[in-house]
């Protein structure tokens, strides 16, 4: 029973002070998130956000924080936006790709460094662009002076490169990934209010019941959709030579090795949302210029307002960074050079690269699923509302919420269960 798994985590005491340390961090992240910086009209702020379906989808890549004009208001998506460039940047100079898949776990820290520091300079802009924007809204913001402006502008620079931190702790100390469990713990905190708001508007507007039985009927395909995908394997059959040590034979067994059909998880979904919001960002405070910028943003503005367009990037870009994602983080050689080591190989296929080639051509194939898969997944509450013309921003911020949460929960639990076979070994 789930109980007794559950009973058995907070048994062994370094998973359960894991445990501990997160949800610790959830608290404080909380806390954060409601904290907010002085000078701004908190009522009118959030009839902007209600209206405004970019703002709501970066609102929840911030677990609320940005409708609060917290001091965390950016959330992490500066951090996502510089990752995302510099493994984009590994594809285009061979240096850096070295760095992040040859040298180790030196390079690897060496190349989080340097997504640190772009951190930085991203967030400053994203800042400036979401200042500028509000300022331009009538009744939004007091007028701030040039000192008082810089000190928000720091002070919610500060807030992202804090969670920053945070993050990579969880991901350090914690079990899962940082990121992504900062963005689950938001979306979780937004959940009462979100259904308190169901009740109130079918109280308003018994025709809206129609919507949330449509929303729920979603959800439950979402759910059992994000479950099939994320379990579902290709196991490719691997074999051991028999090796003769001493008076010990060892080997002459078969296996298999399981290659998920999306290795990534959530990620995908995290990084398409971090990348359509920072354009349309820089779009909101361009719009209201003269000349070719001017134009240009609010021609992008009405693009974006279109849903089928914007659904179909966001498929198109979910596809895609499933498979750059994968790329990045699984490479074959090296599987193939760690089977070879071990005497492990696949029958029929010569070991080496022969190997690496056959295993880069089963991801693929297996990929191409899992990506269309998580593509549709995605935006499932983008065709509904084309379909229905059911106007909600909700409806749409609560399909892709759903989608992360179900990813979030299934890639922790699947590290834990992972912790307790490791320490079954152990025990053995």
């Amino acid at each position: 029973m789930w109980y007794q798994w559950l009973i058995q985590i907070f048994k062994i005491t370094e998973l359960r002070n894991k445990i501990l340390f997160i949800l610790g961090v959830f608290i404080l992240f909380r806390l954060l998130a409601n904290i907010p910086i002085p000078g701004i009209d908190a009522e009118a702020l959030k009839n902007i956000f209600a209206q405004n379906q970019l703002l709501g989808l970066l609102n929840l890549l911030t677990g609320g924080a940005m409708d609060n004009f917290s001091i965390v208001m950016l959330g992490l998506g500066p951090y996502i936006t510089a990752v995302i460039i510099l493994q984009l940047l590994t594809m285009i100079f061979p240096a850096l790709e070295r760095m992040y898949k040859e040298e180790g776990e030196q390079g690897r820290q060496k190349f989080n460094q340097y997504g640190r520091i772009l951190t930085v300079p991203f967030a400053l802009l994203q800042g400036y662009g979401f200042l500028t924007f509000l300022s331009r809204q009538s009744g939004v913001m007091g007028g701030l002076g040039a000192f008082d402006y810089g000190i928000t502008l720091a002070v919610i620079t500060a807030g992202t490169v804090l969670l920053m931190w945070l993050g990579e702790l969880i991901s350090e100390k914690g079990i899962g990934n940082g990121v992504s469990l900062l963005i689950f713990a938001g979306i979780v905190a937004s959940f009462p209010s979100n259904m308190q708001q169901i009740f109130v508007n079918i109280q308003d507007d018994p025709a809206q019941i129609r919507n949330v039985i449509l929303f729920f009927v979603m959800s439950l395909v979402i759910i059992a959709g994000v479950i099939f995908i994320s379990q579902a394997r290709r196991n490719i059959p691997v074999s051991y030579a028999k090796r003769v040590r001493g008076n010990k034979m060892y080997g002459g067994v078969s296996t298999y090795l399981p290659l998920s059909i999306n290795p990534a998880g959530v990620i995908p979904i995290i990084f398409a949302l971090s990348l359509l919001s920072f354009p349309g960002m820089i779009a909101s405070f361009l719009q209201n210029s003269s000349g070719f910028a001017g134009n240009l943003a609010n021609s992008f503005q009405h693009v974006l307002s279109n849903t089928w367009i914007y659904g179909g990037l966001y498929f198109v870009l979910v596809a895609i960074f499933t498979f750059f994602y994968t790329a990045v983080t699984f490479d074959p050689k090296s599987v193939s050079s760690n089977l070879q080591k071990m005497g492990g190989f696949i029958p029929g296929v010569r070991p080496g690269t022969s190997t690496a080639h056959q295993l880069s051509y089963i991801l693929n194939r297996i990929l191409l699923i899992g990506a269309l898969f998580l593509g549709i997944i995605a935006v499932m509450p983008f065709v509904v509302q084309g379909l229905t013309n059911i106007k909600t921003l909700q409806f749409l911020i609560g399909g892709t919420s759903l989608l992360i949460v179900v990813n979030v929960v299934l890639e922790t639990i699947r590290q834990l269960r992972a912790q307790l076979k490791m320490r079954e070994y152990e025990t053995f």
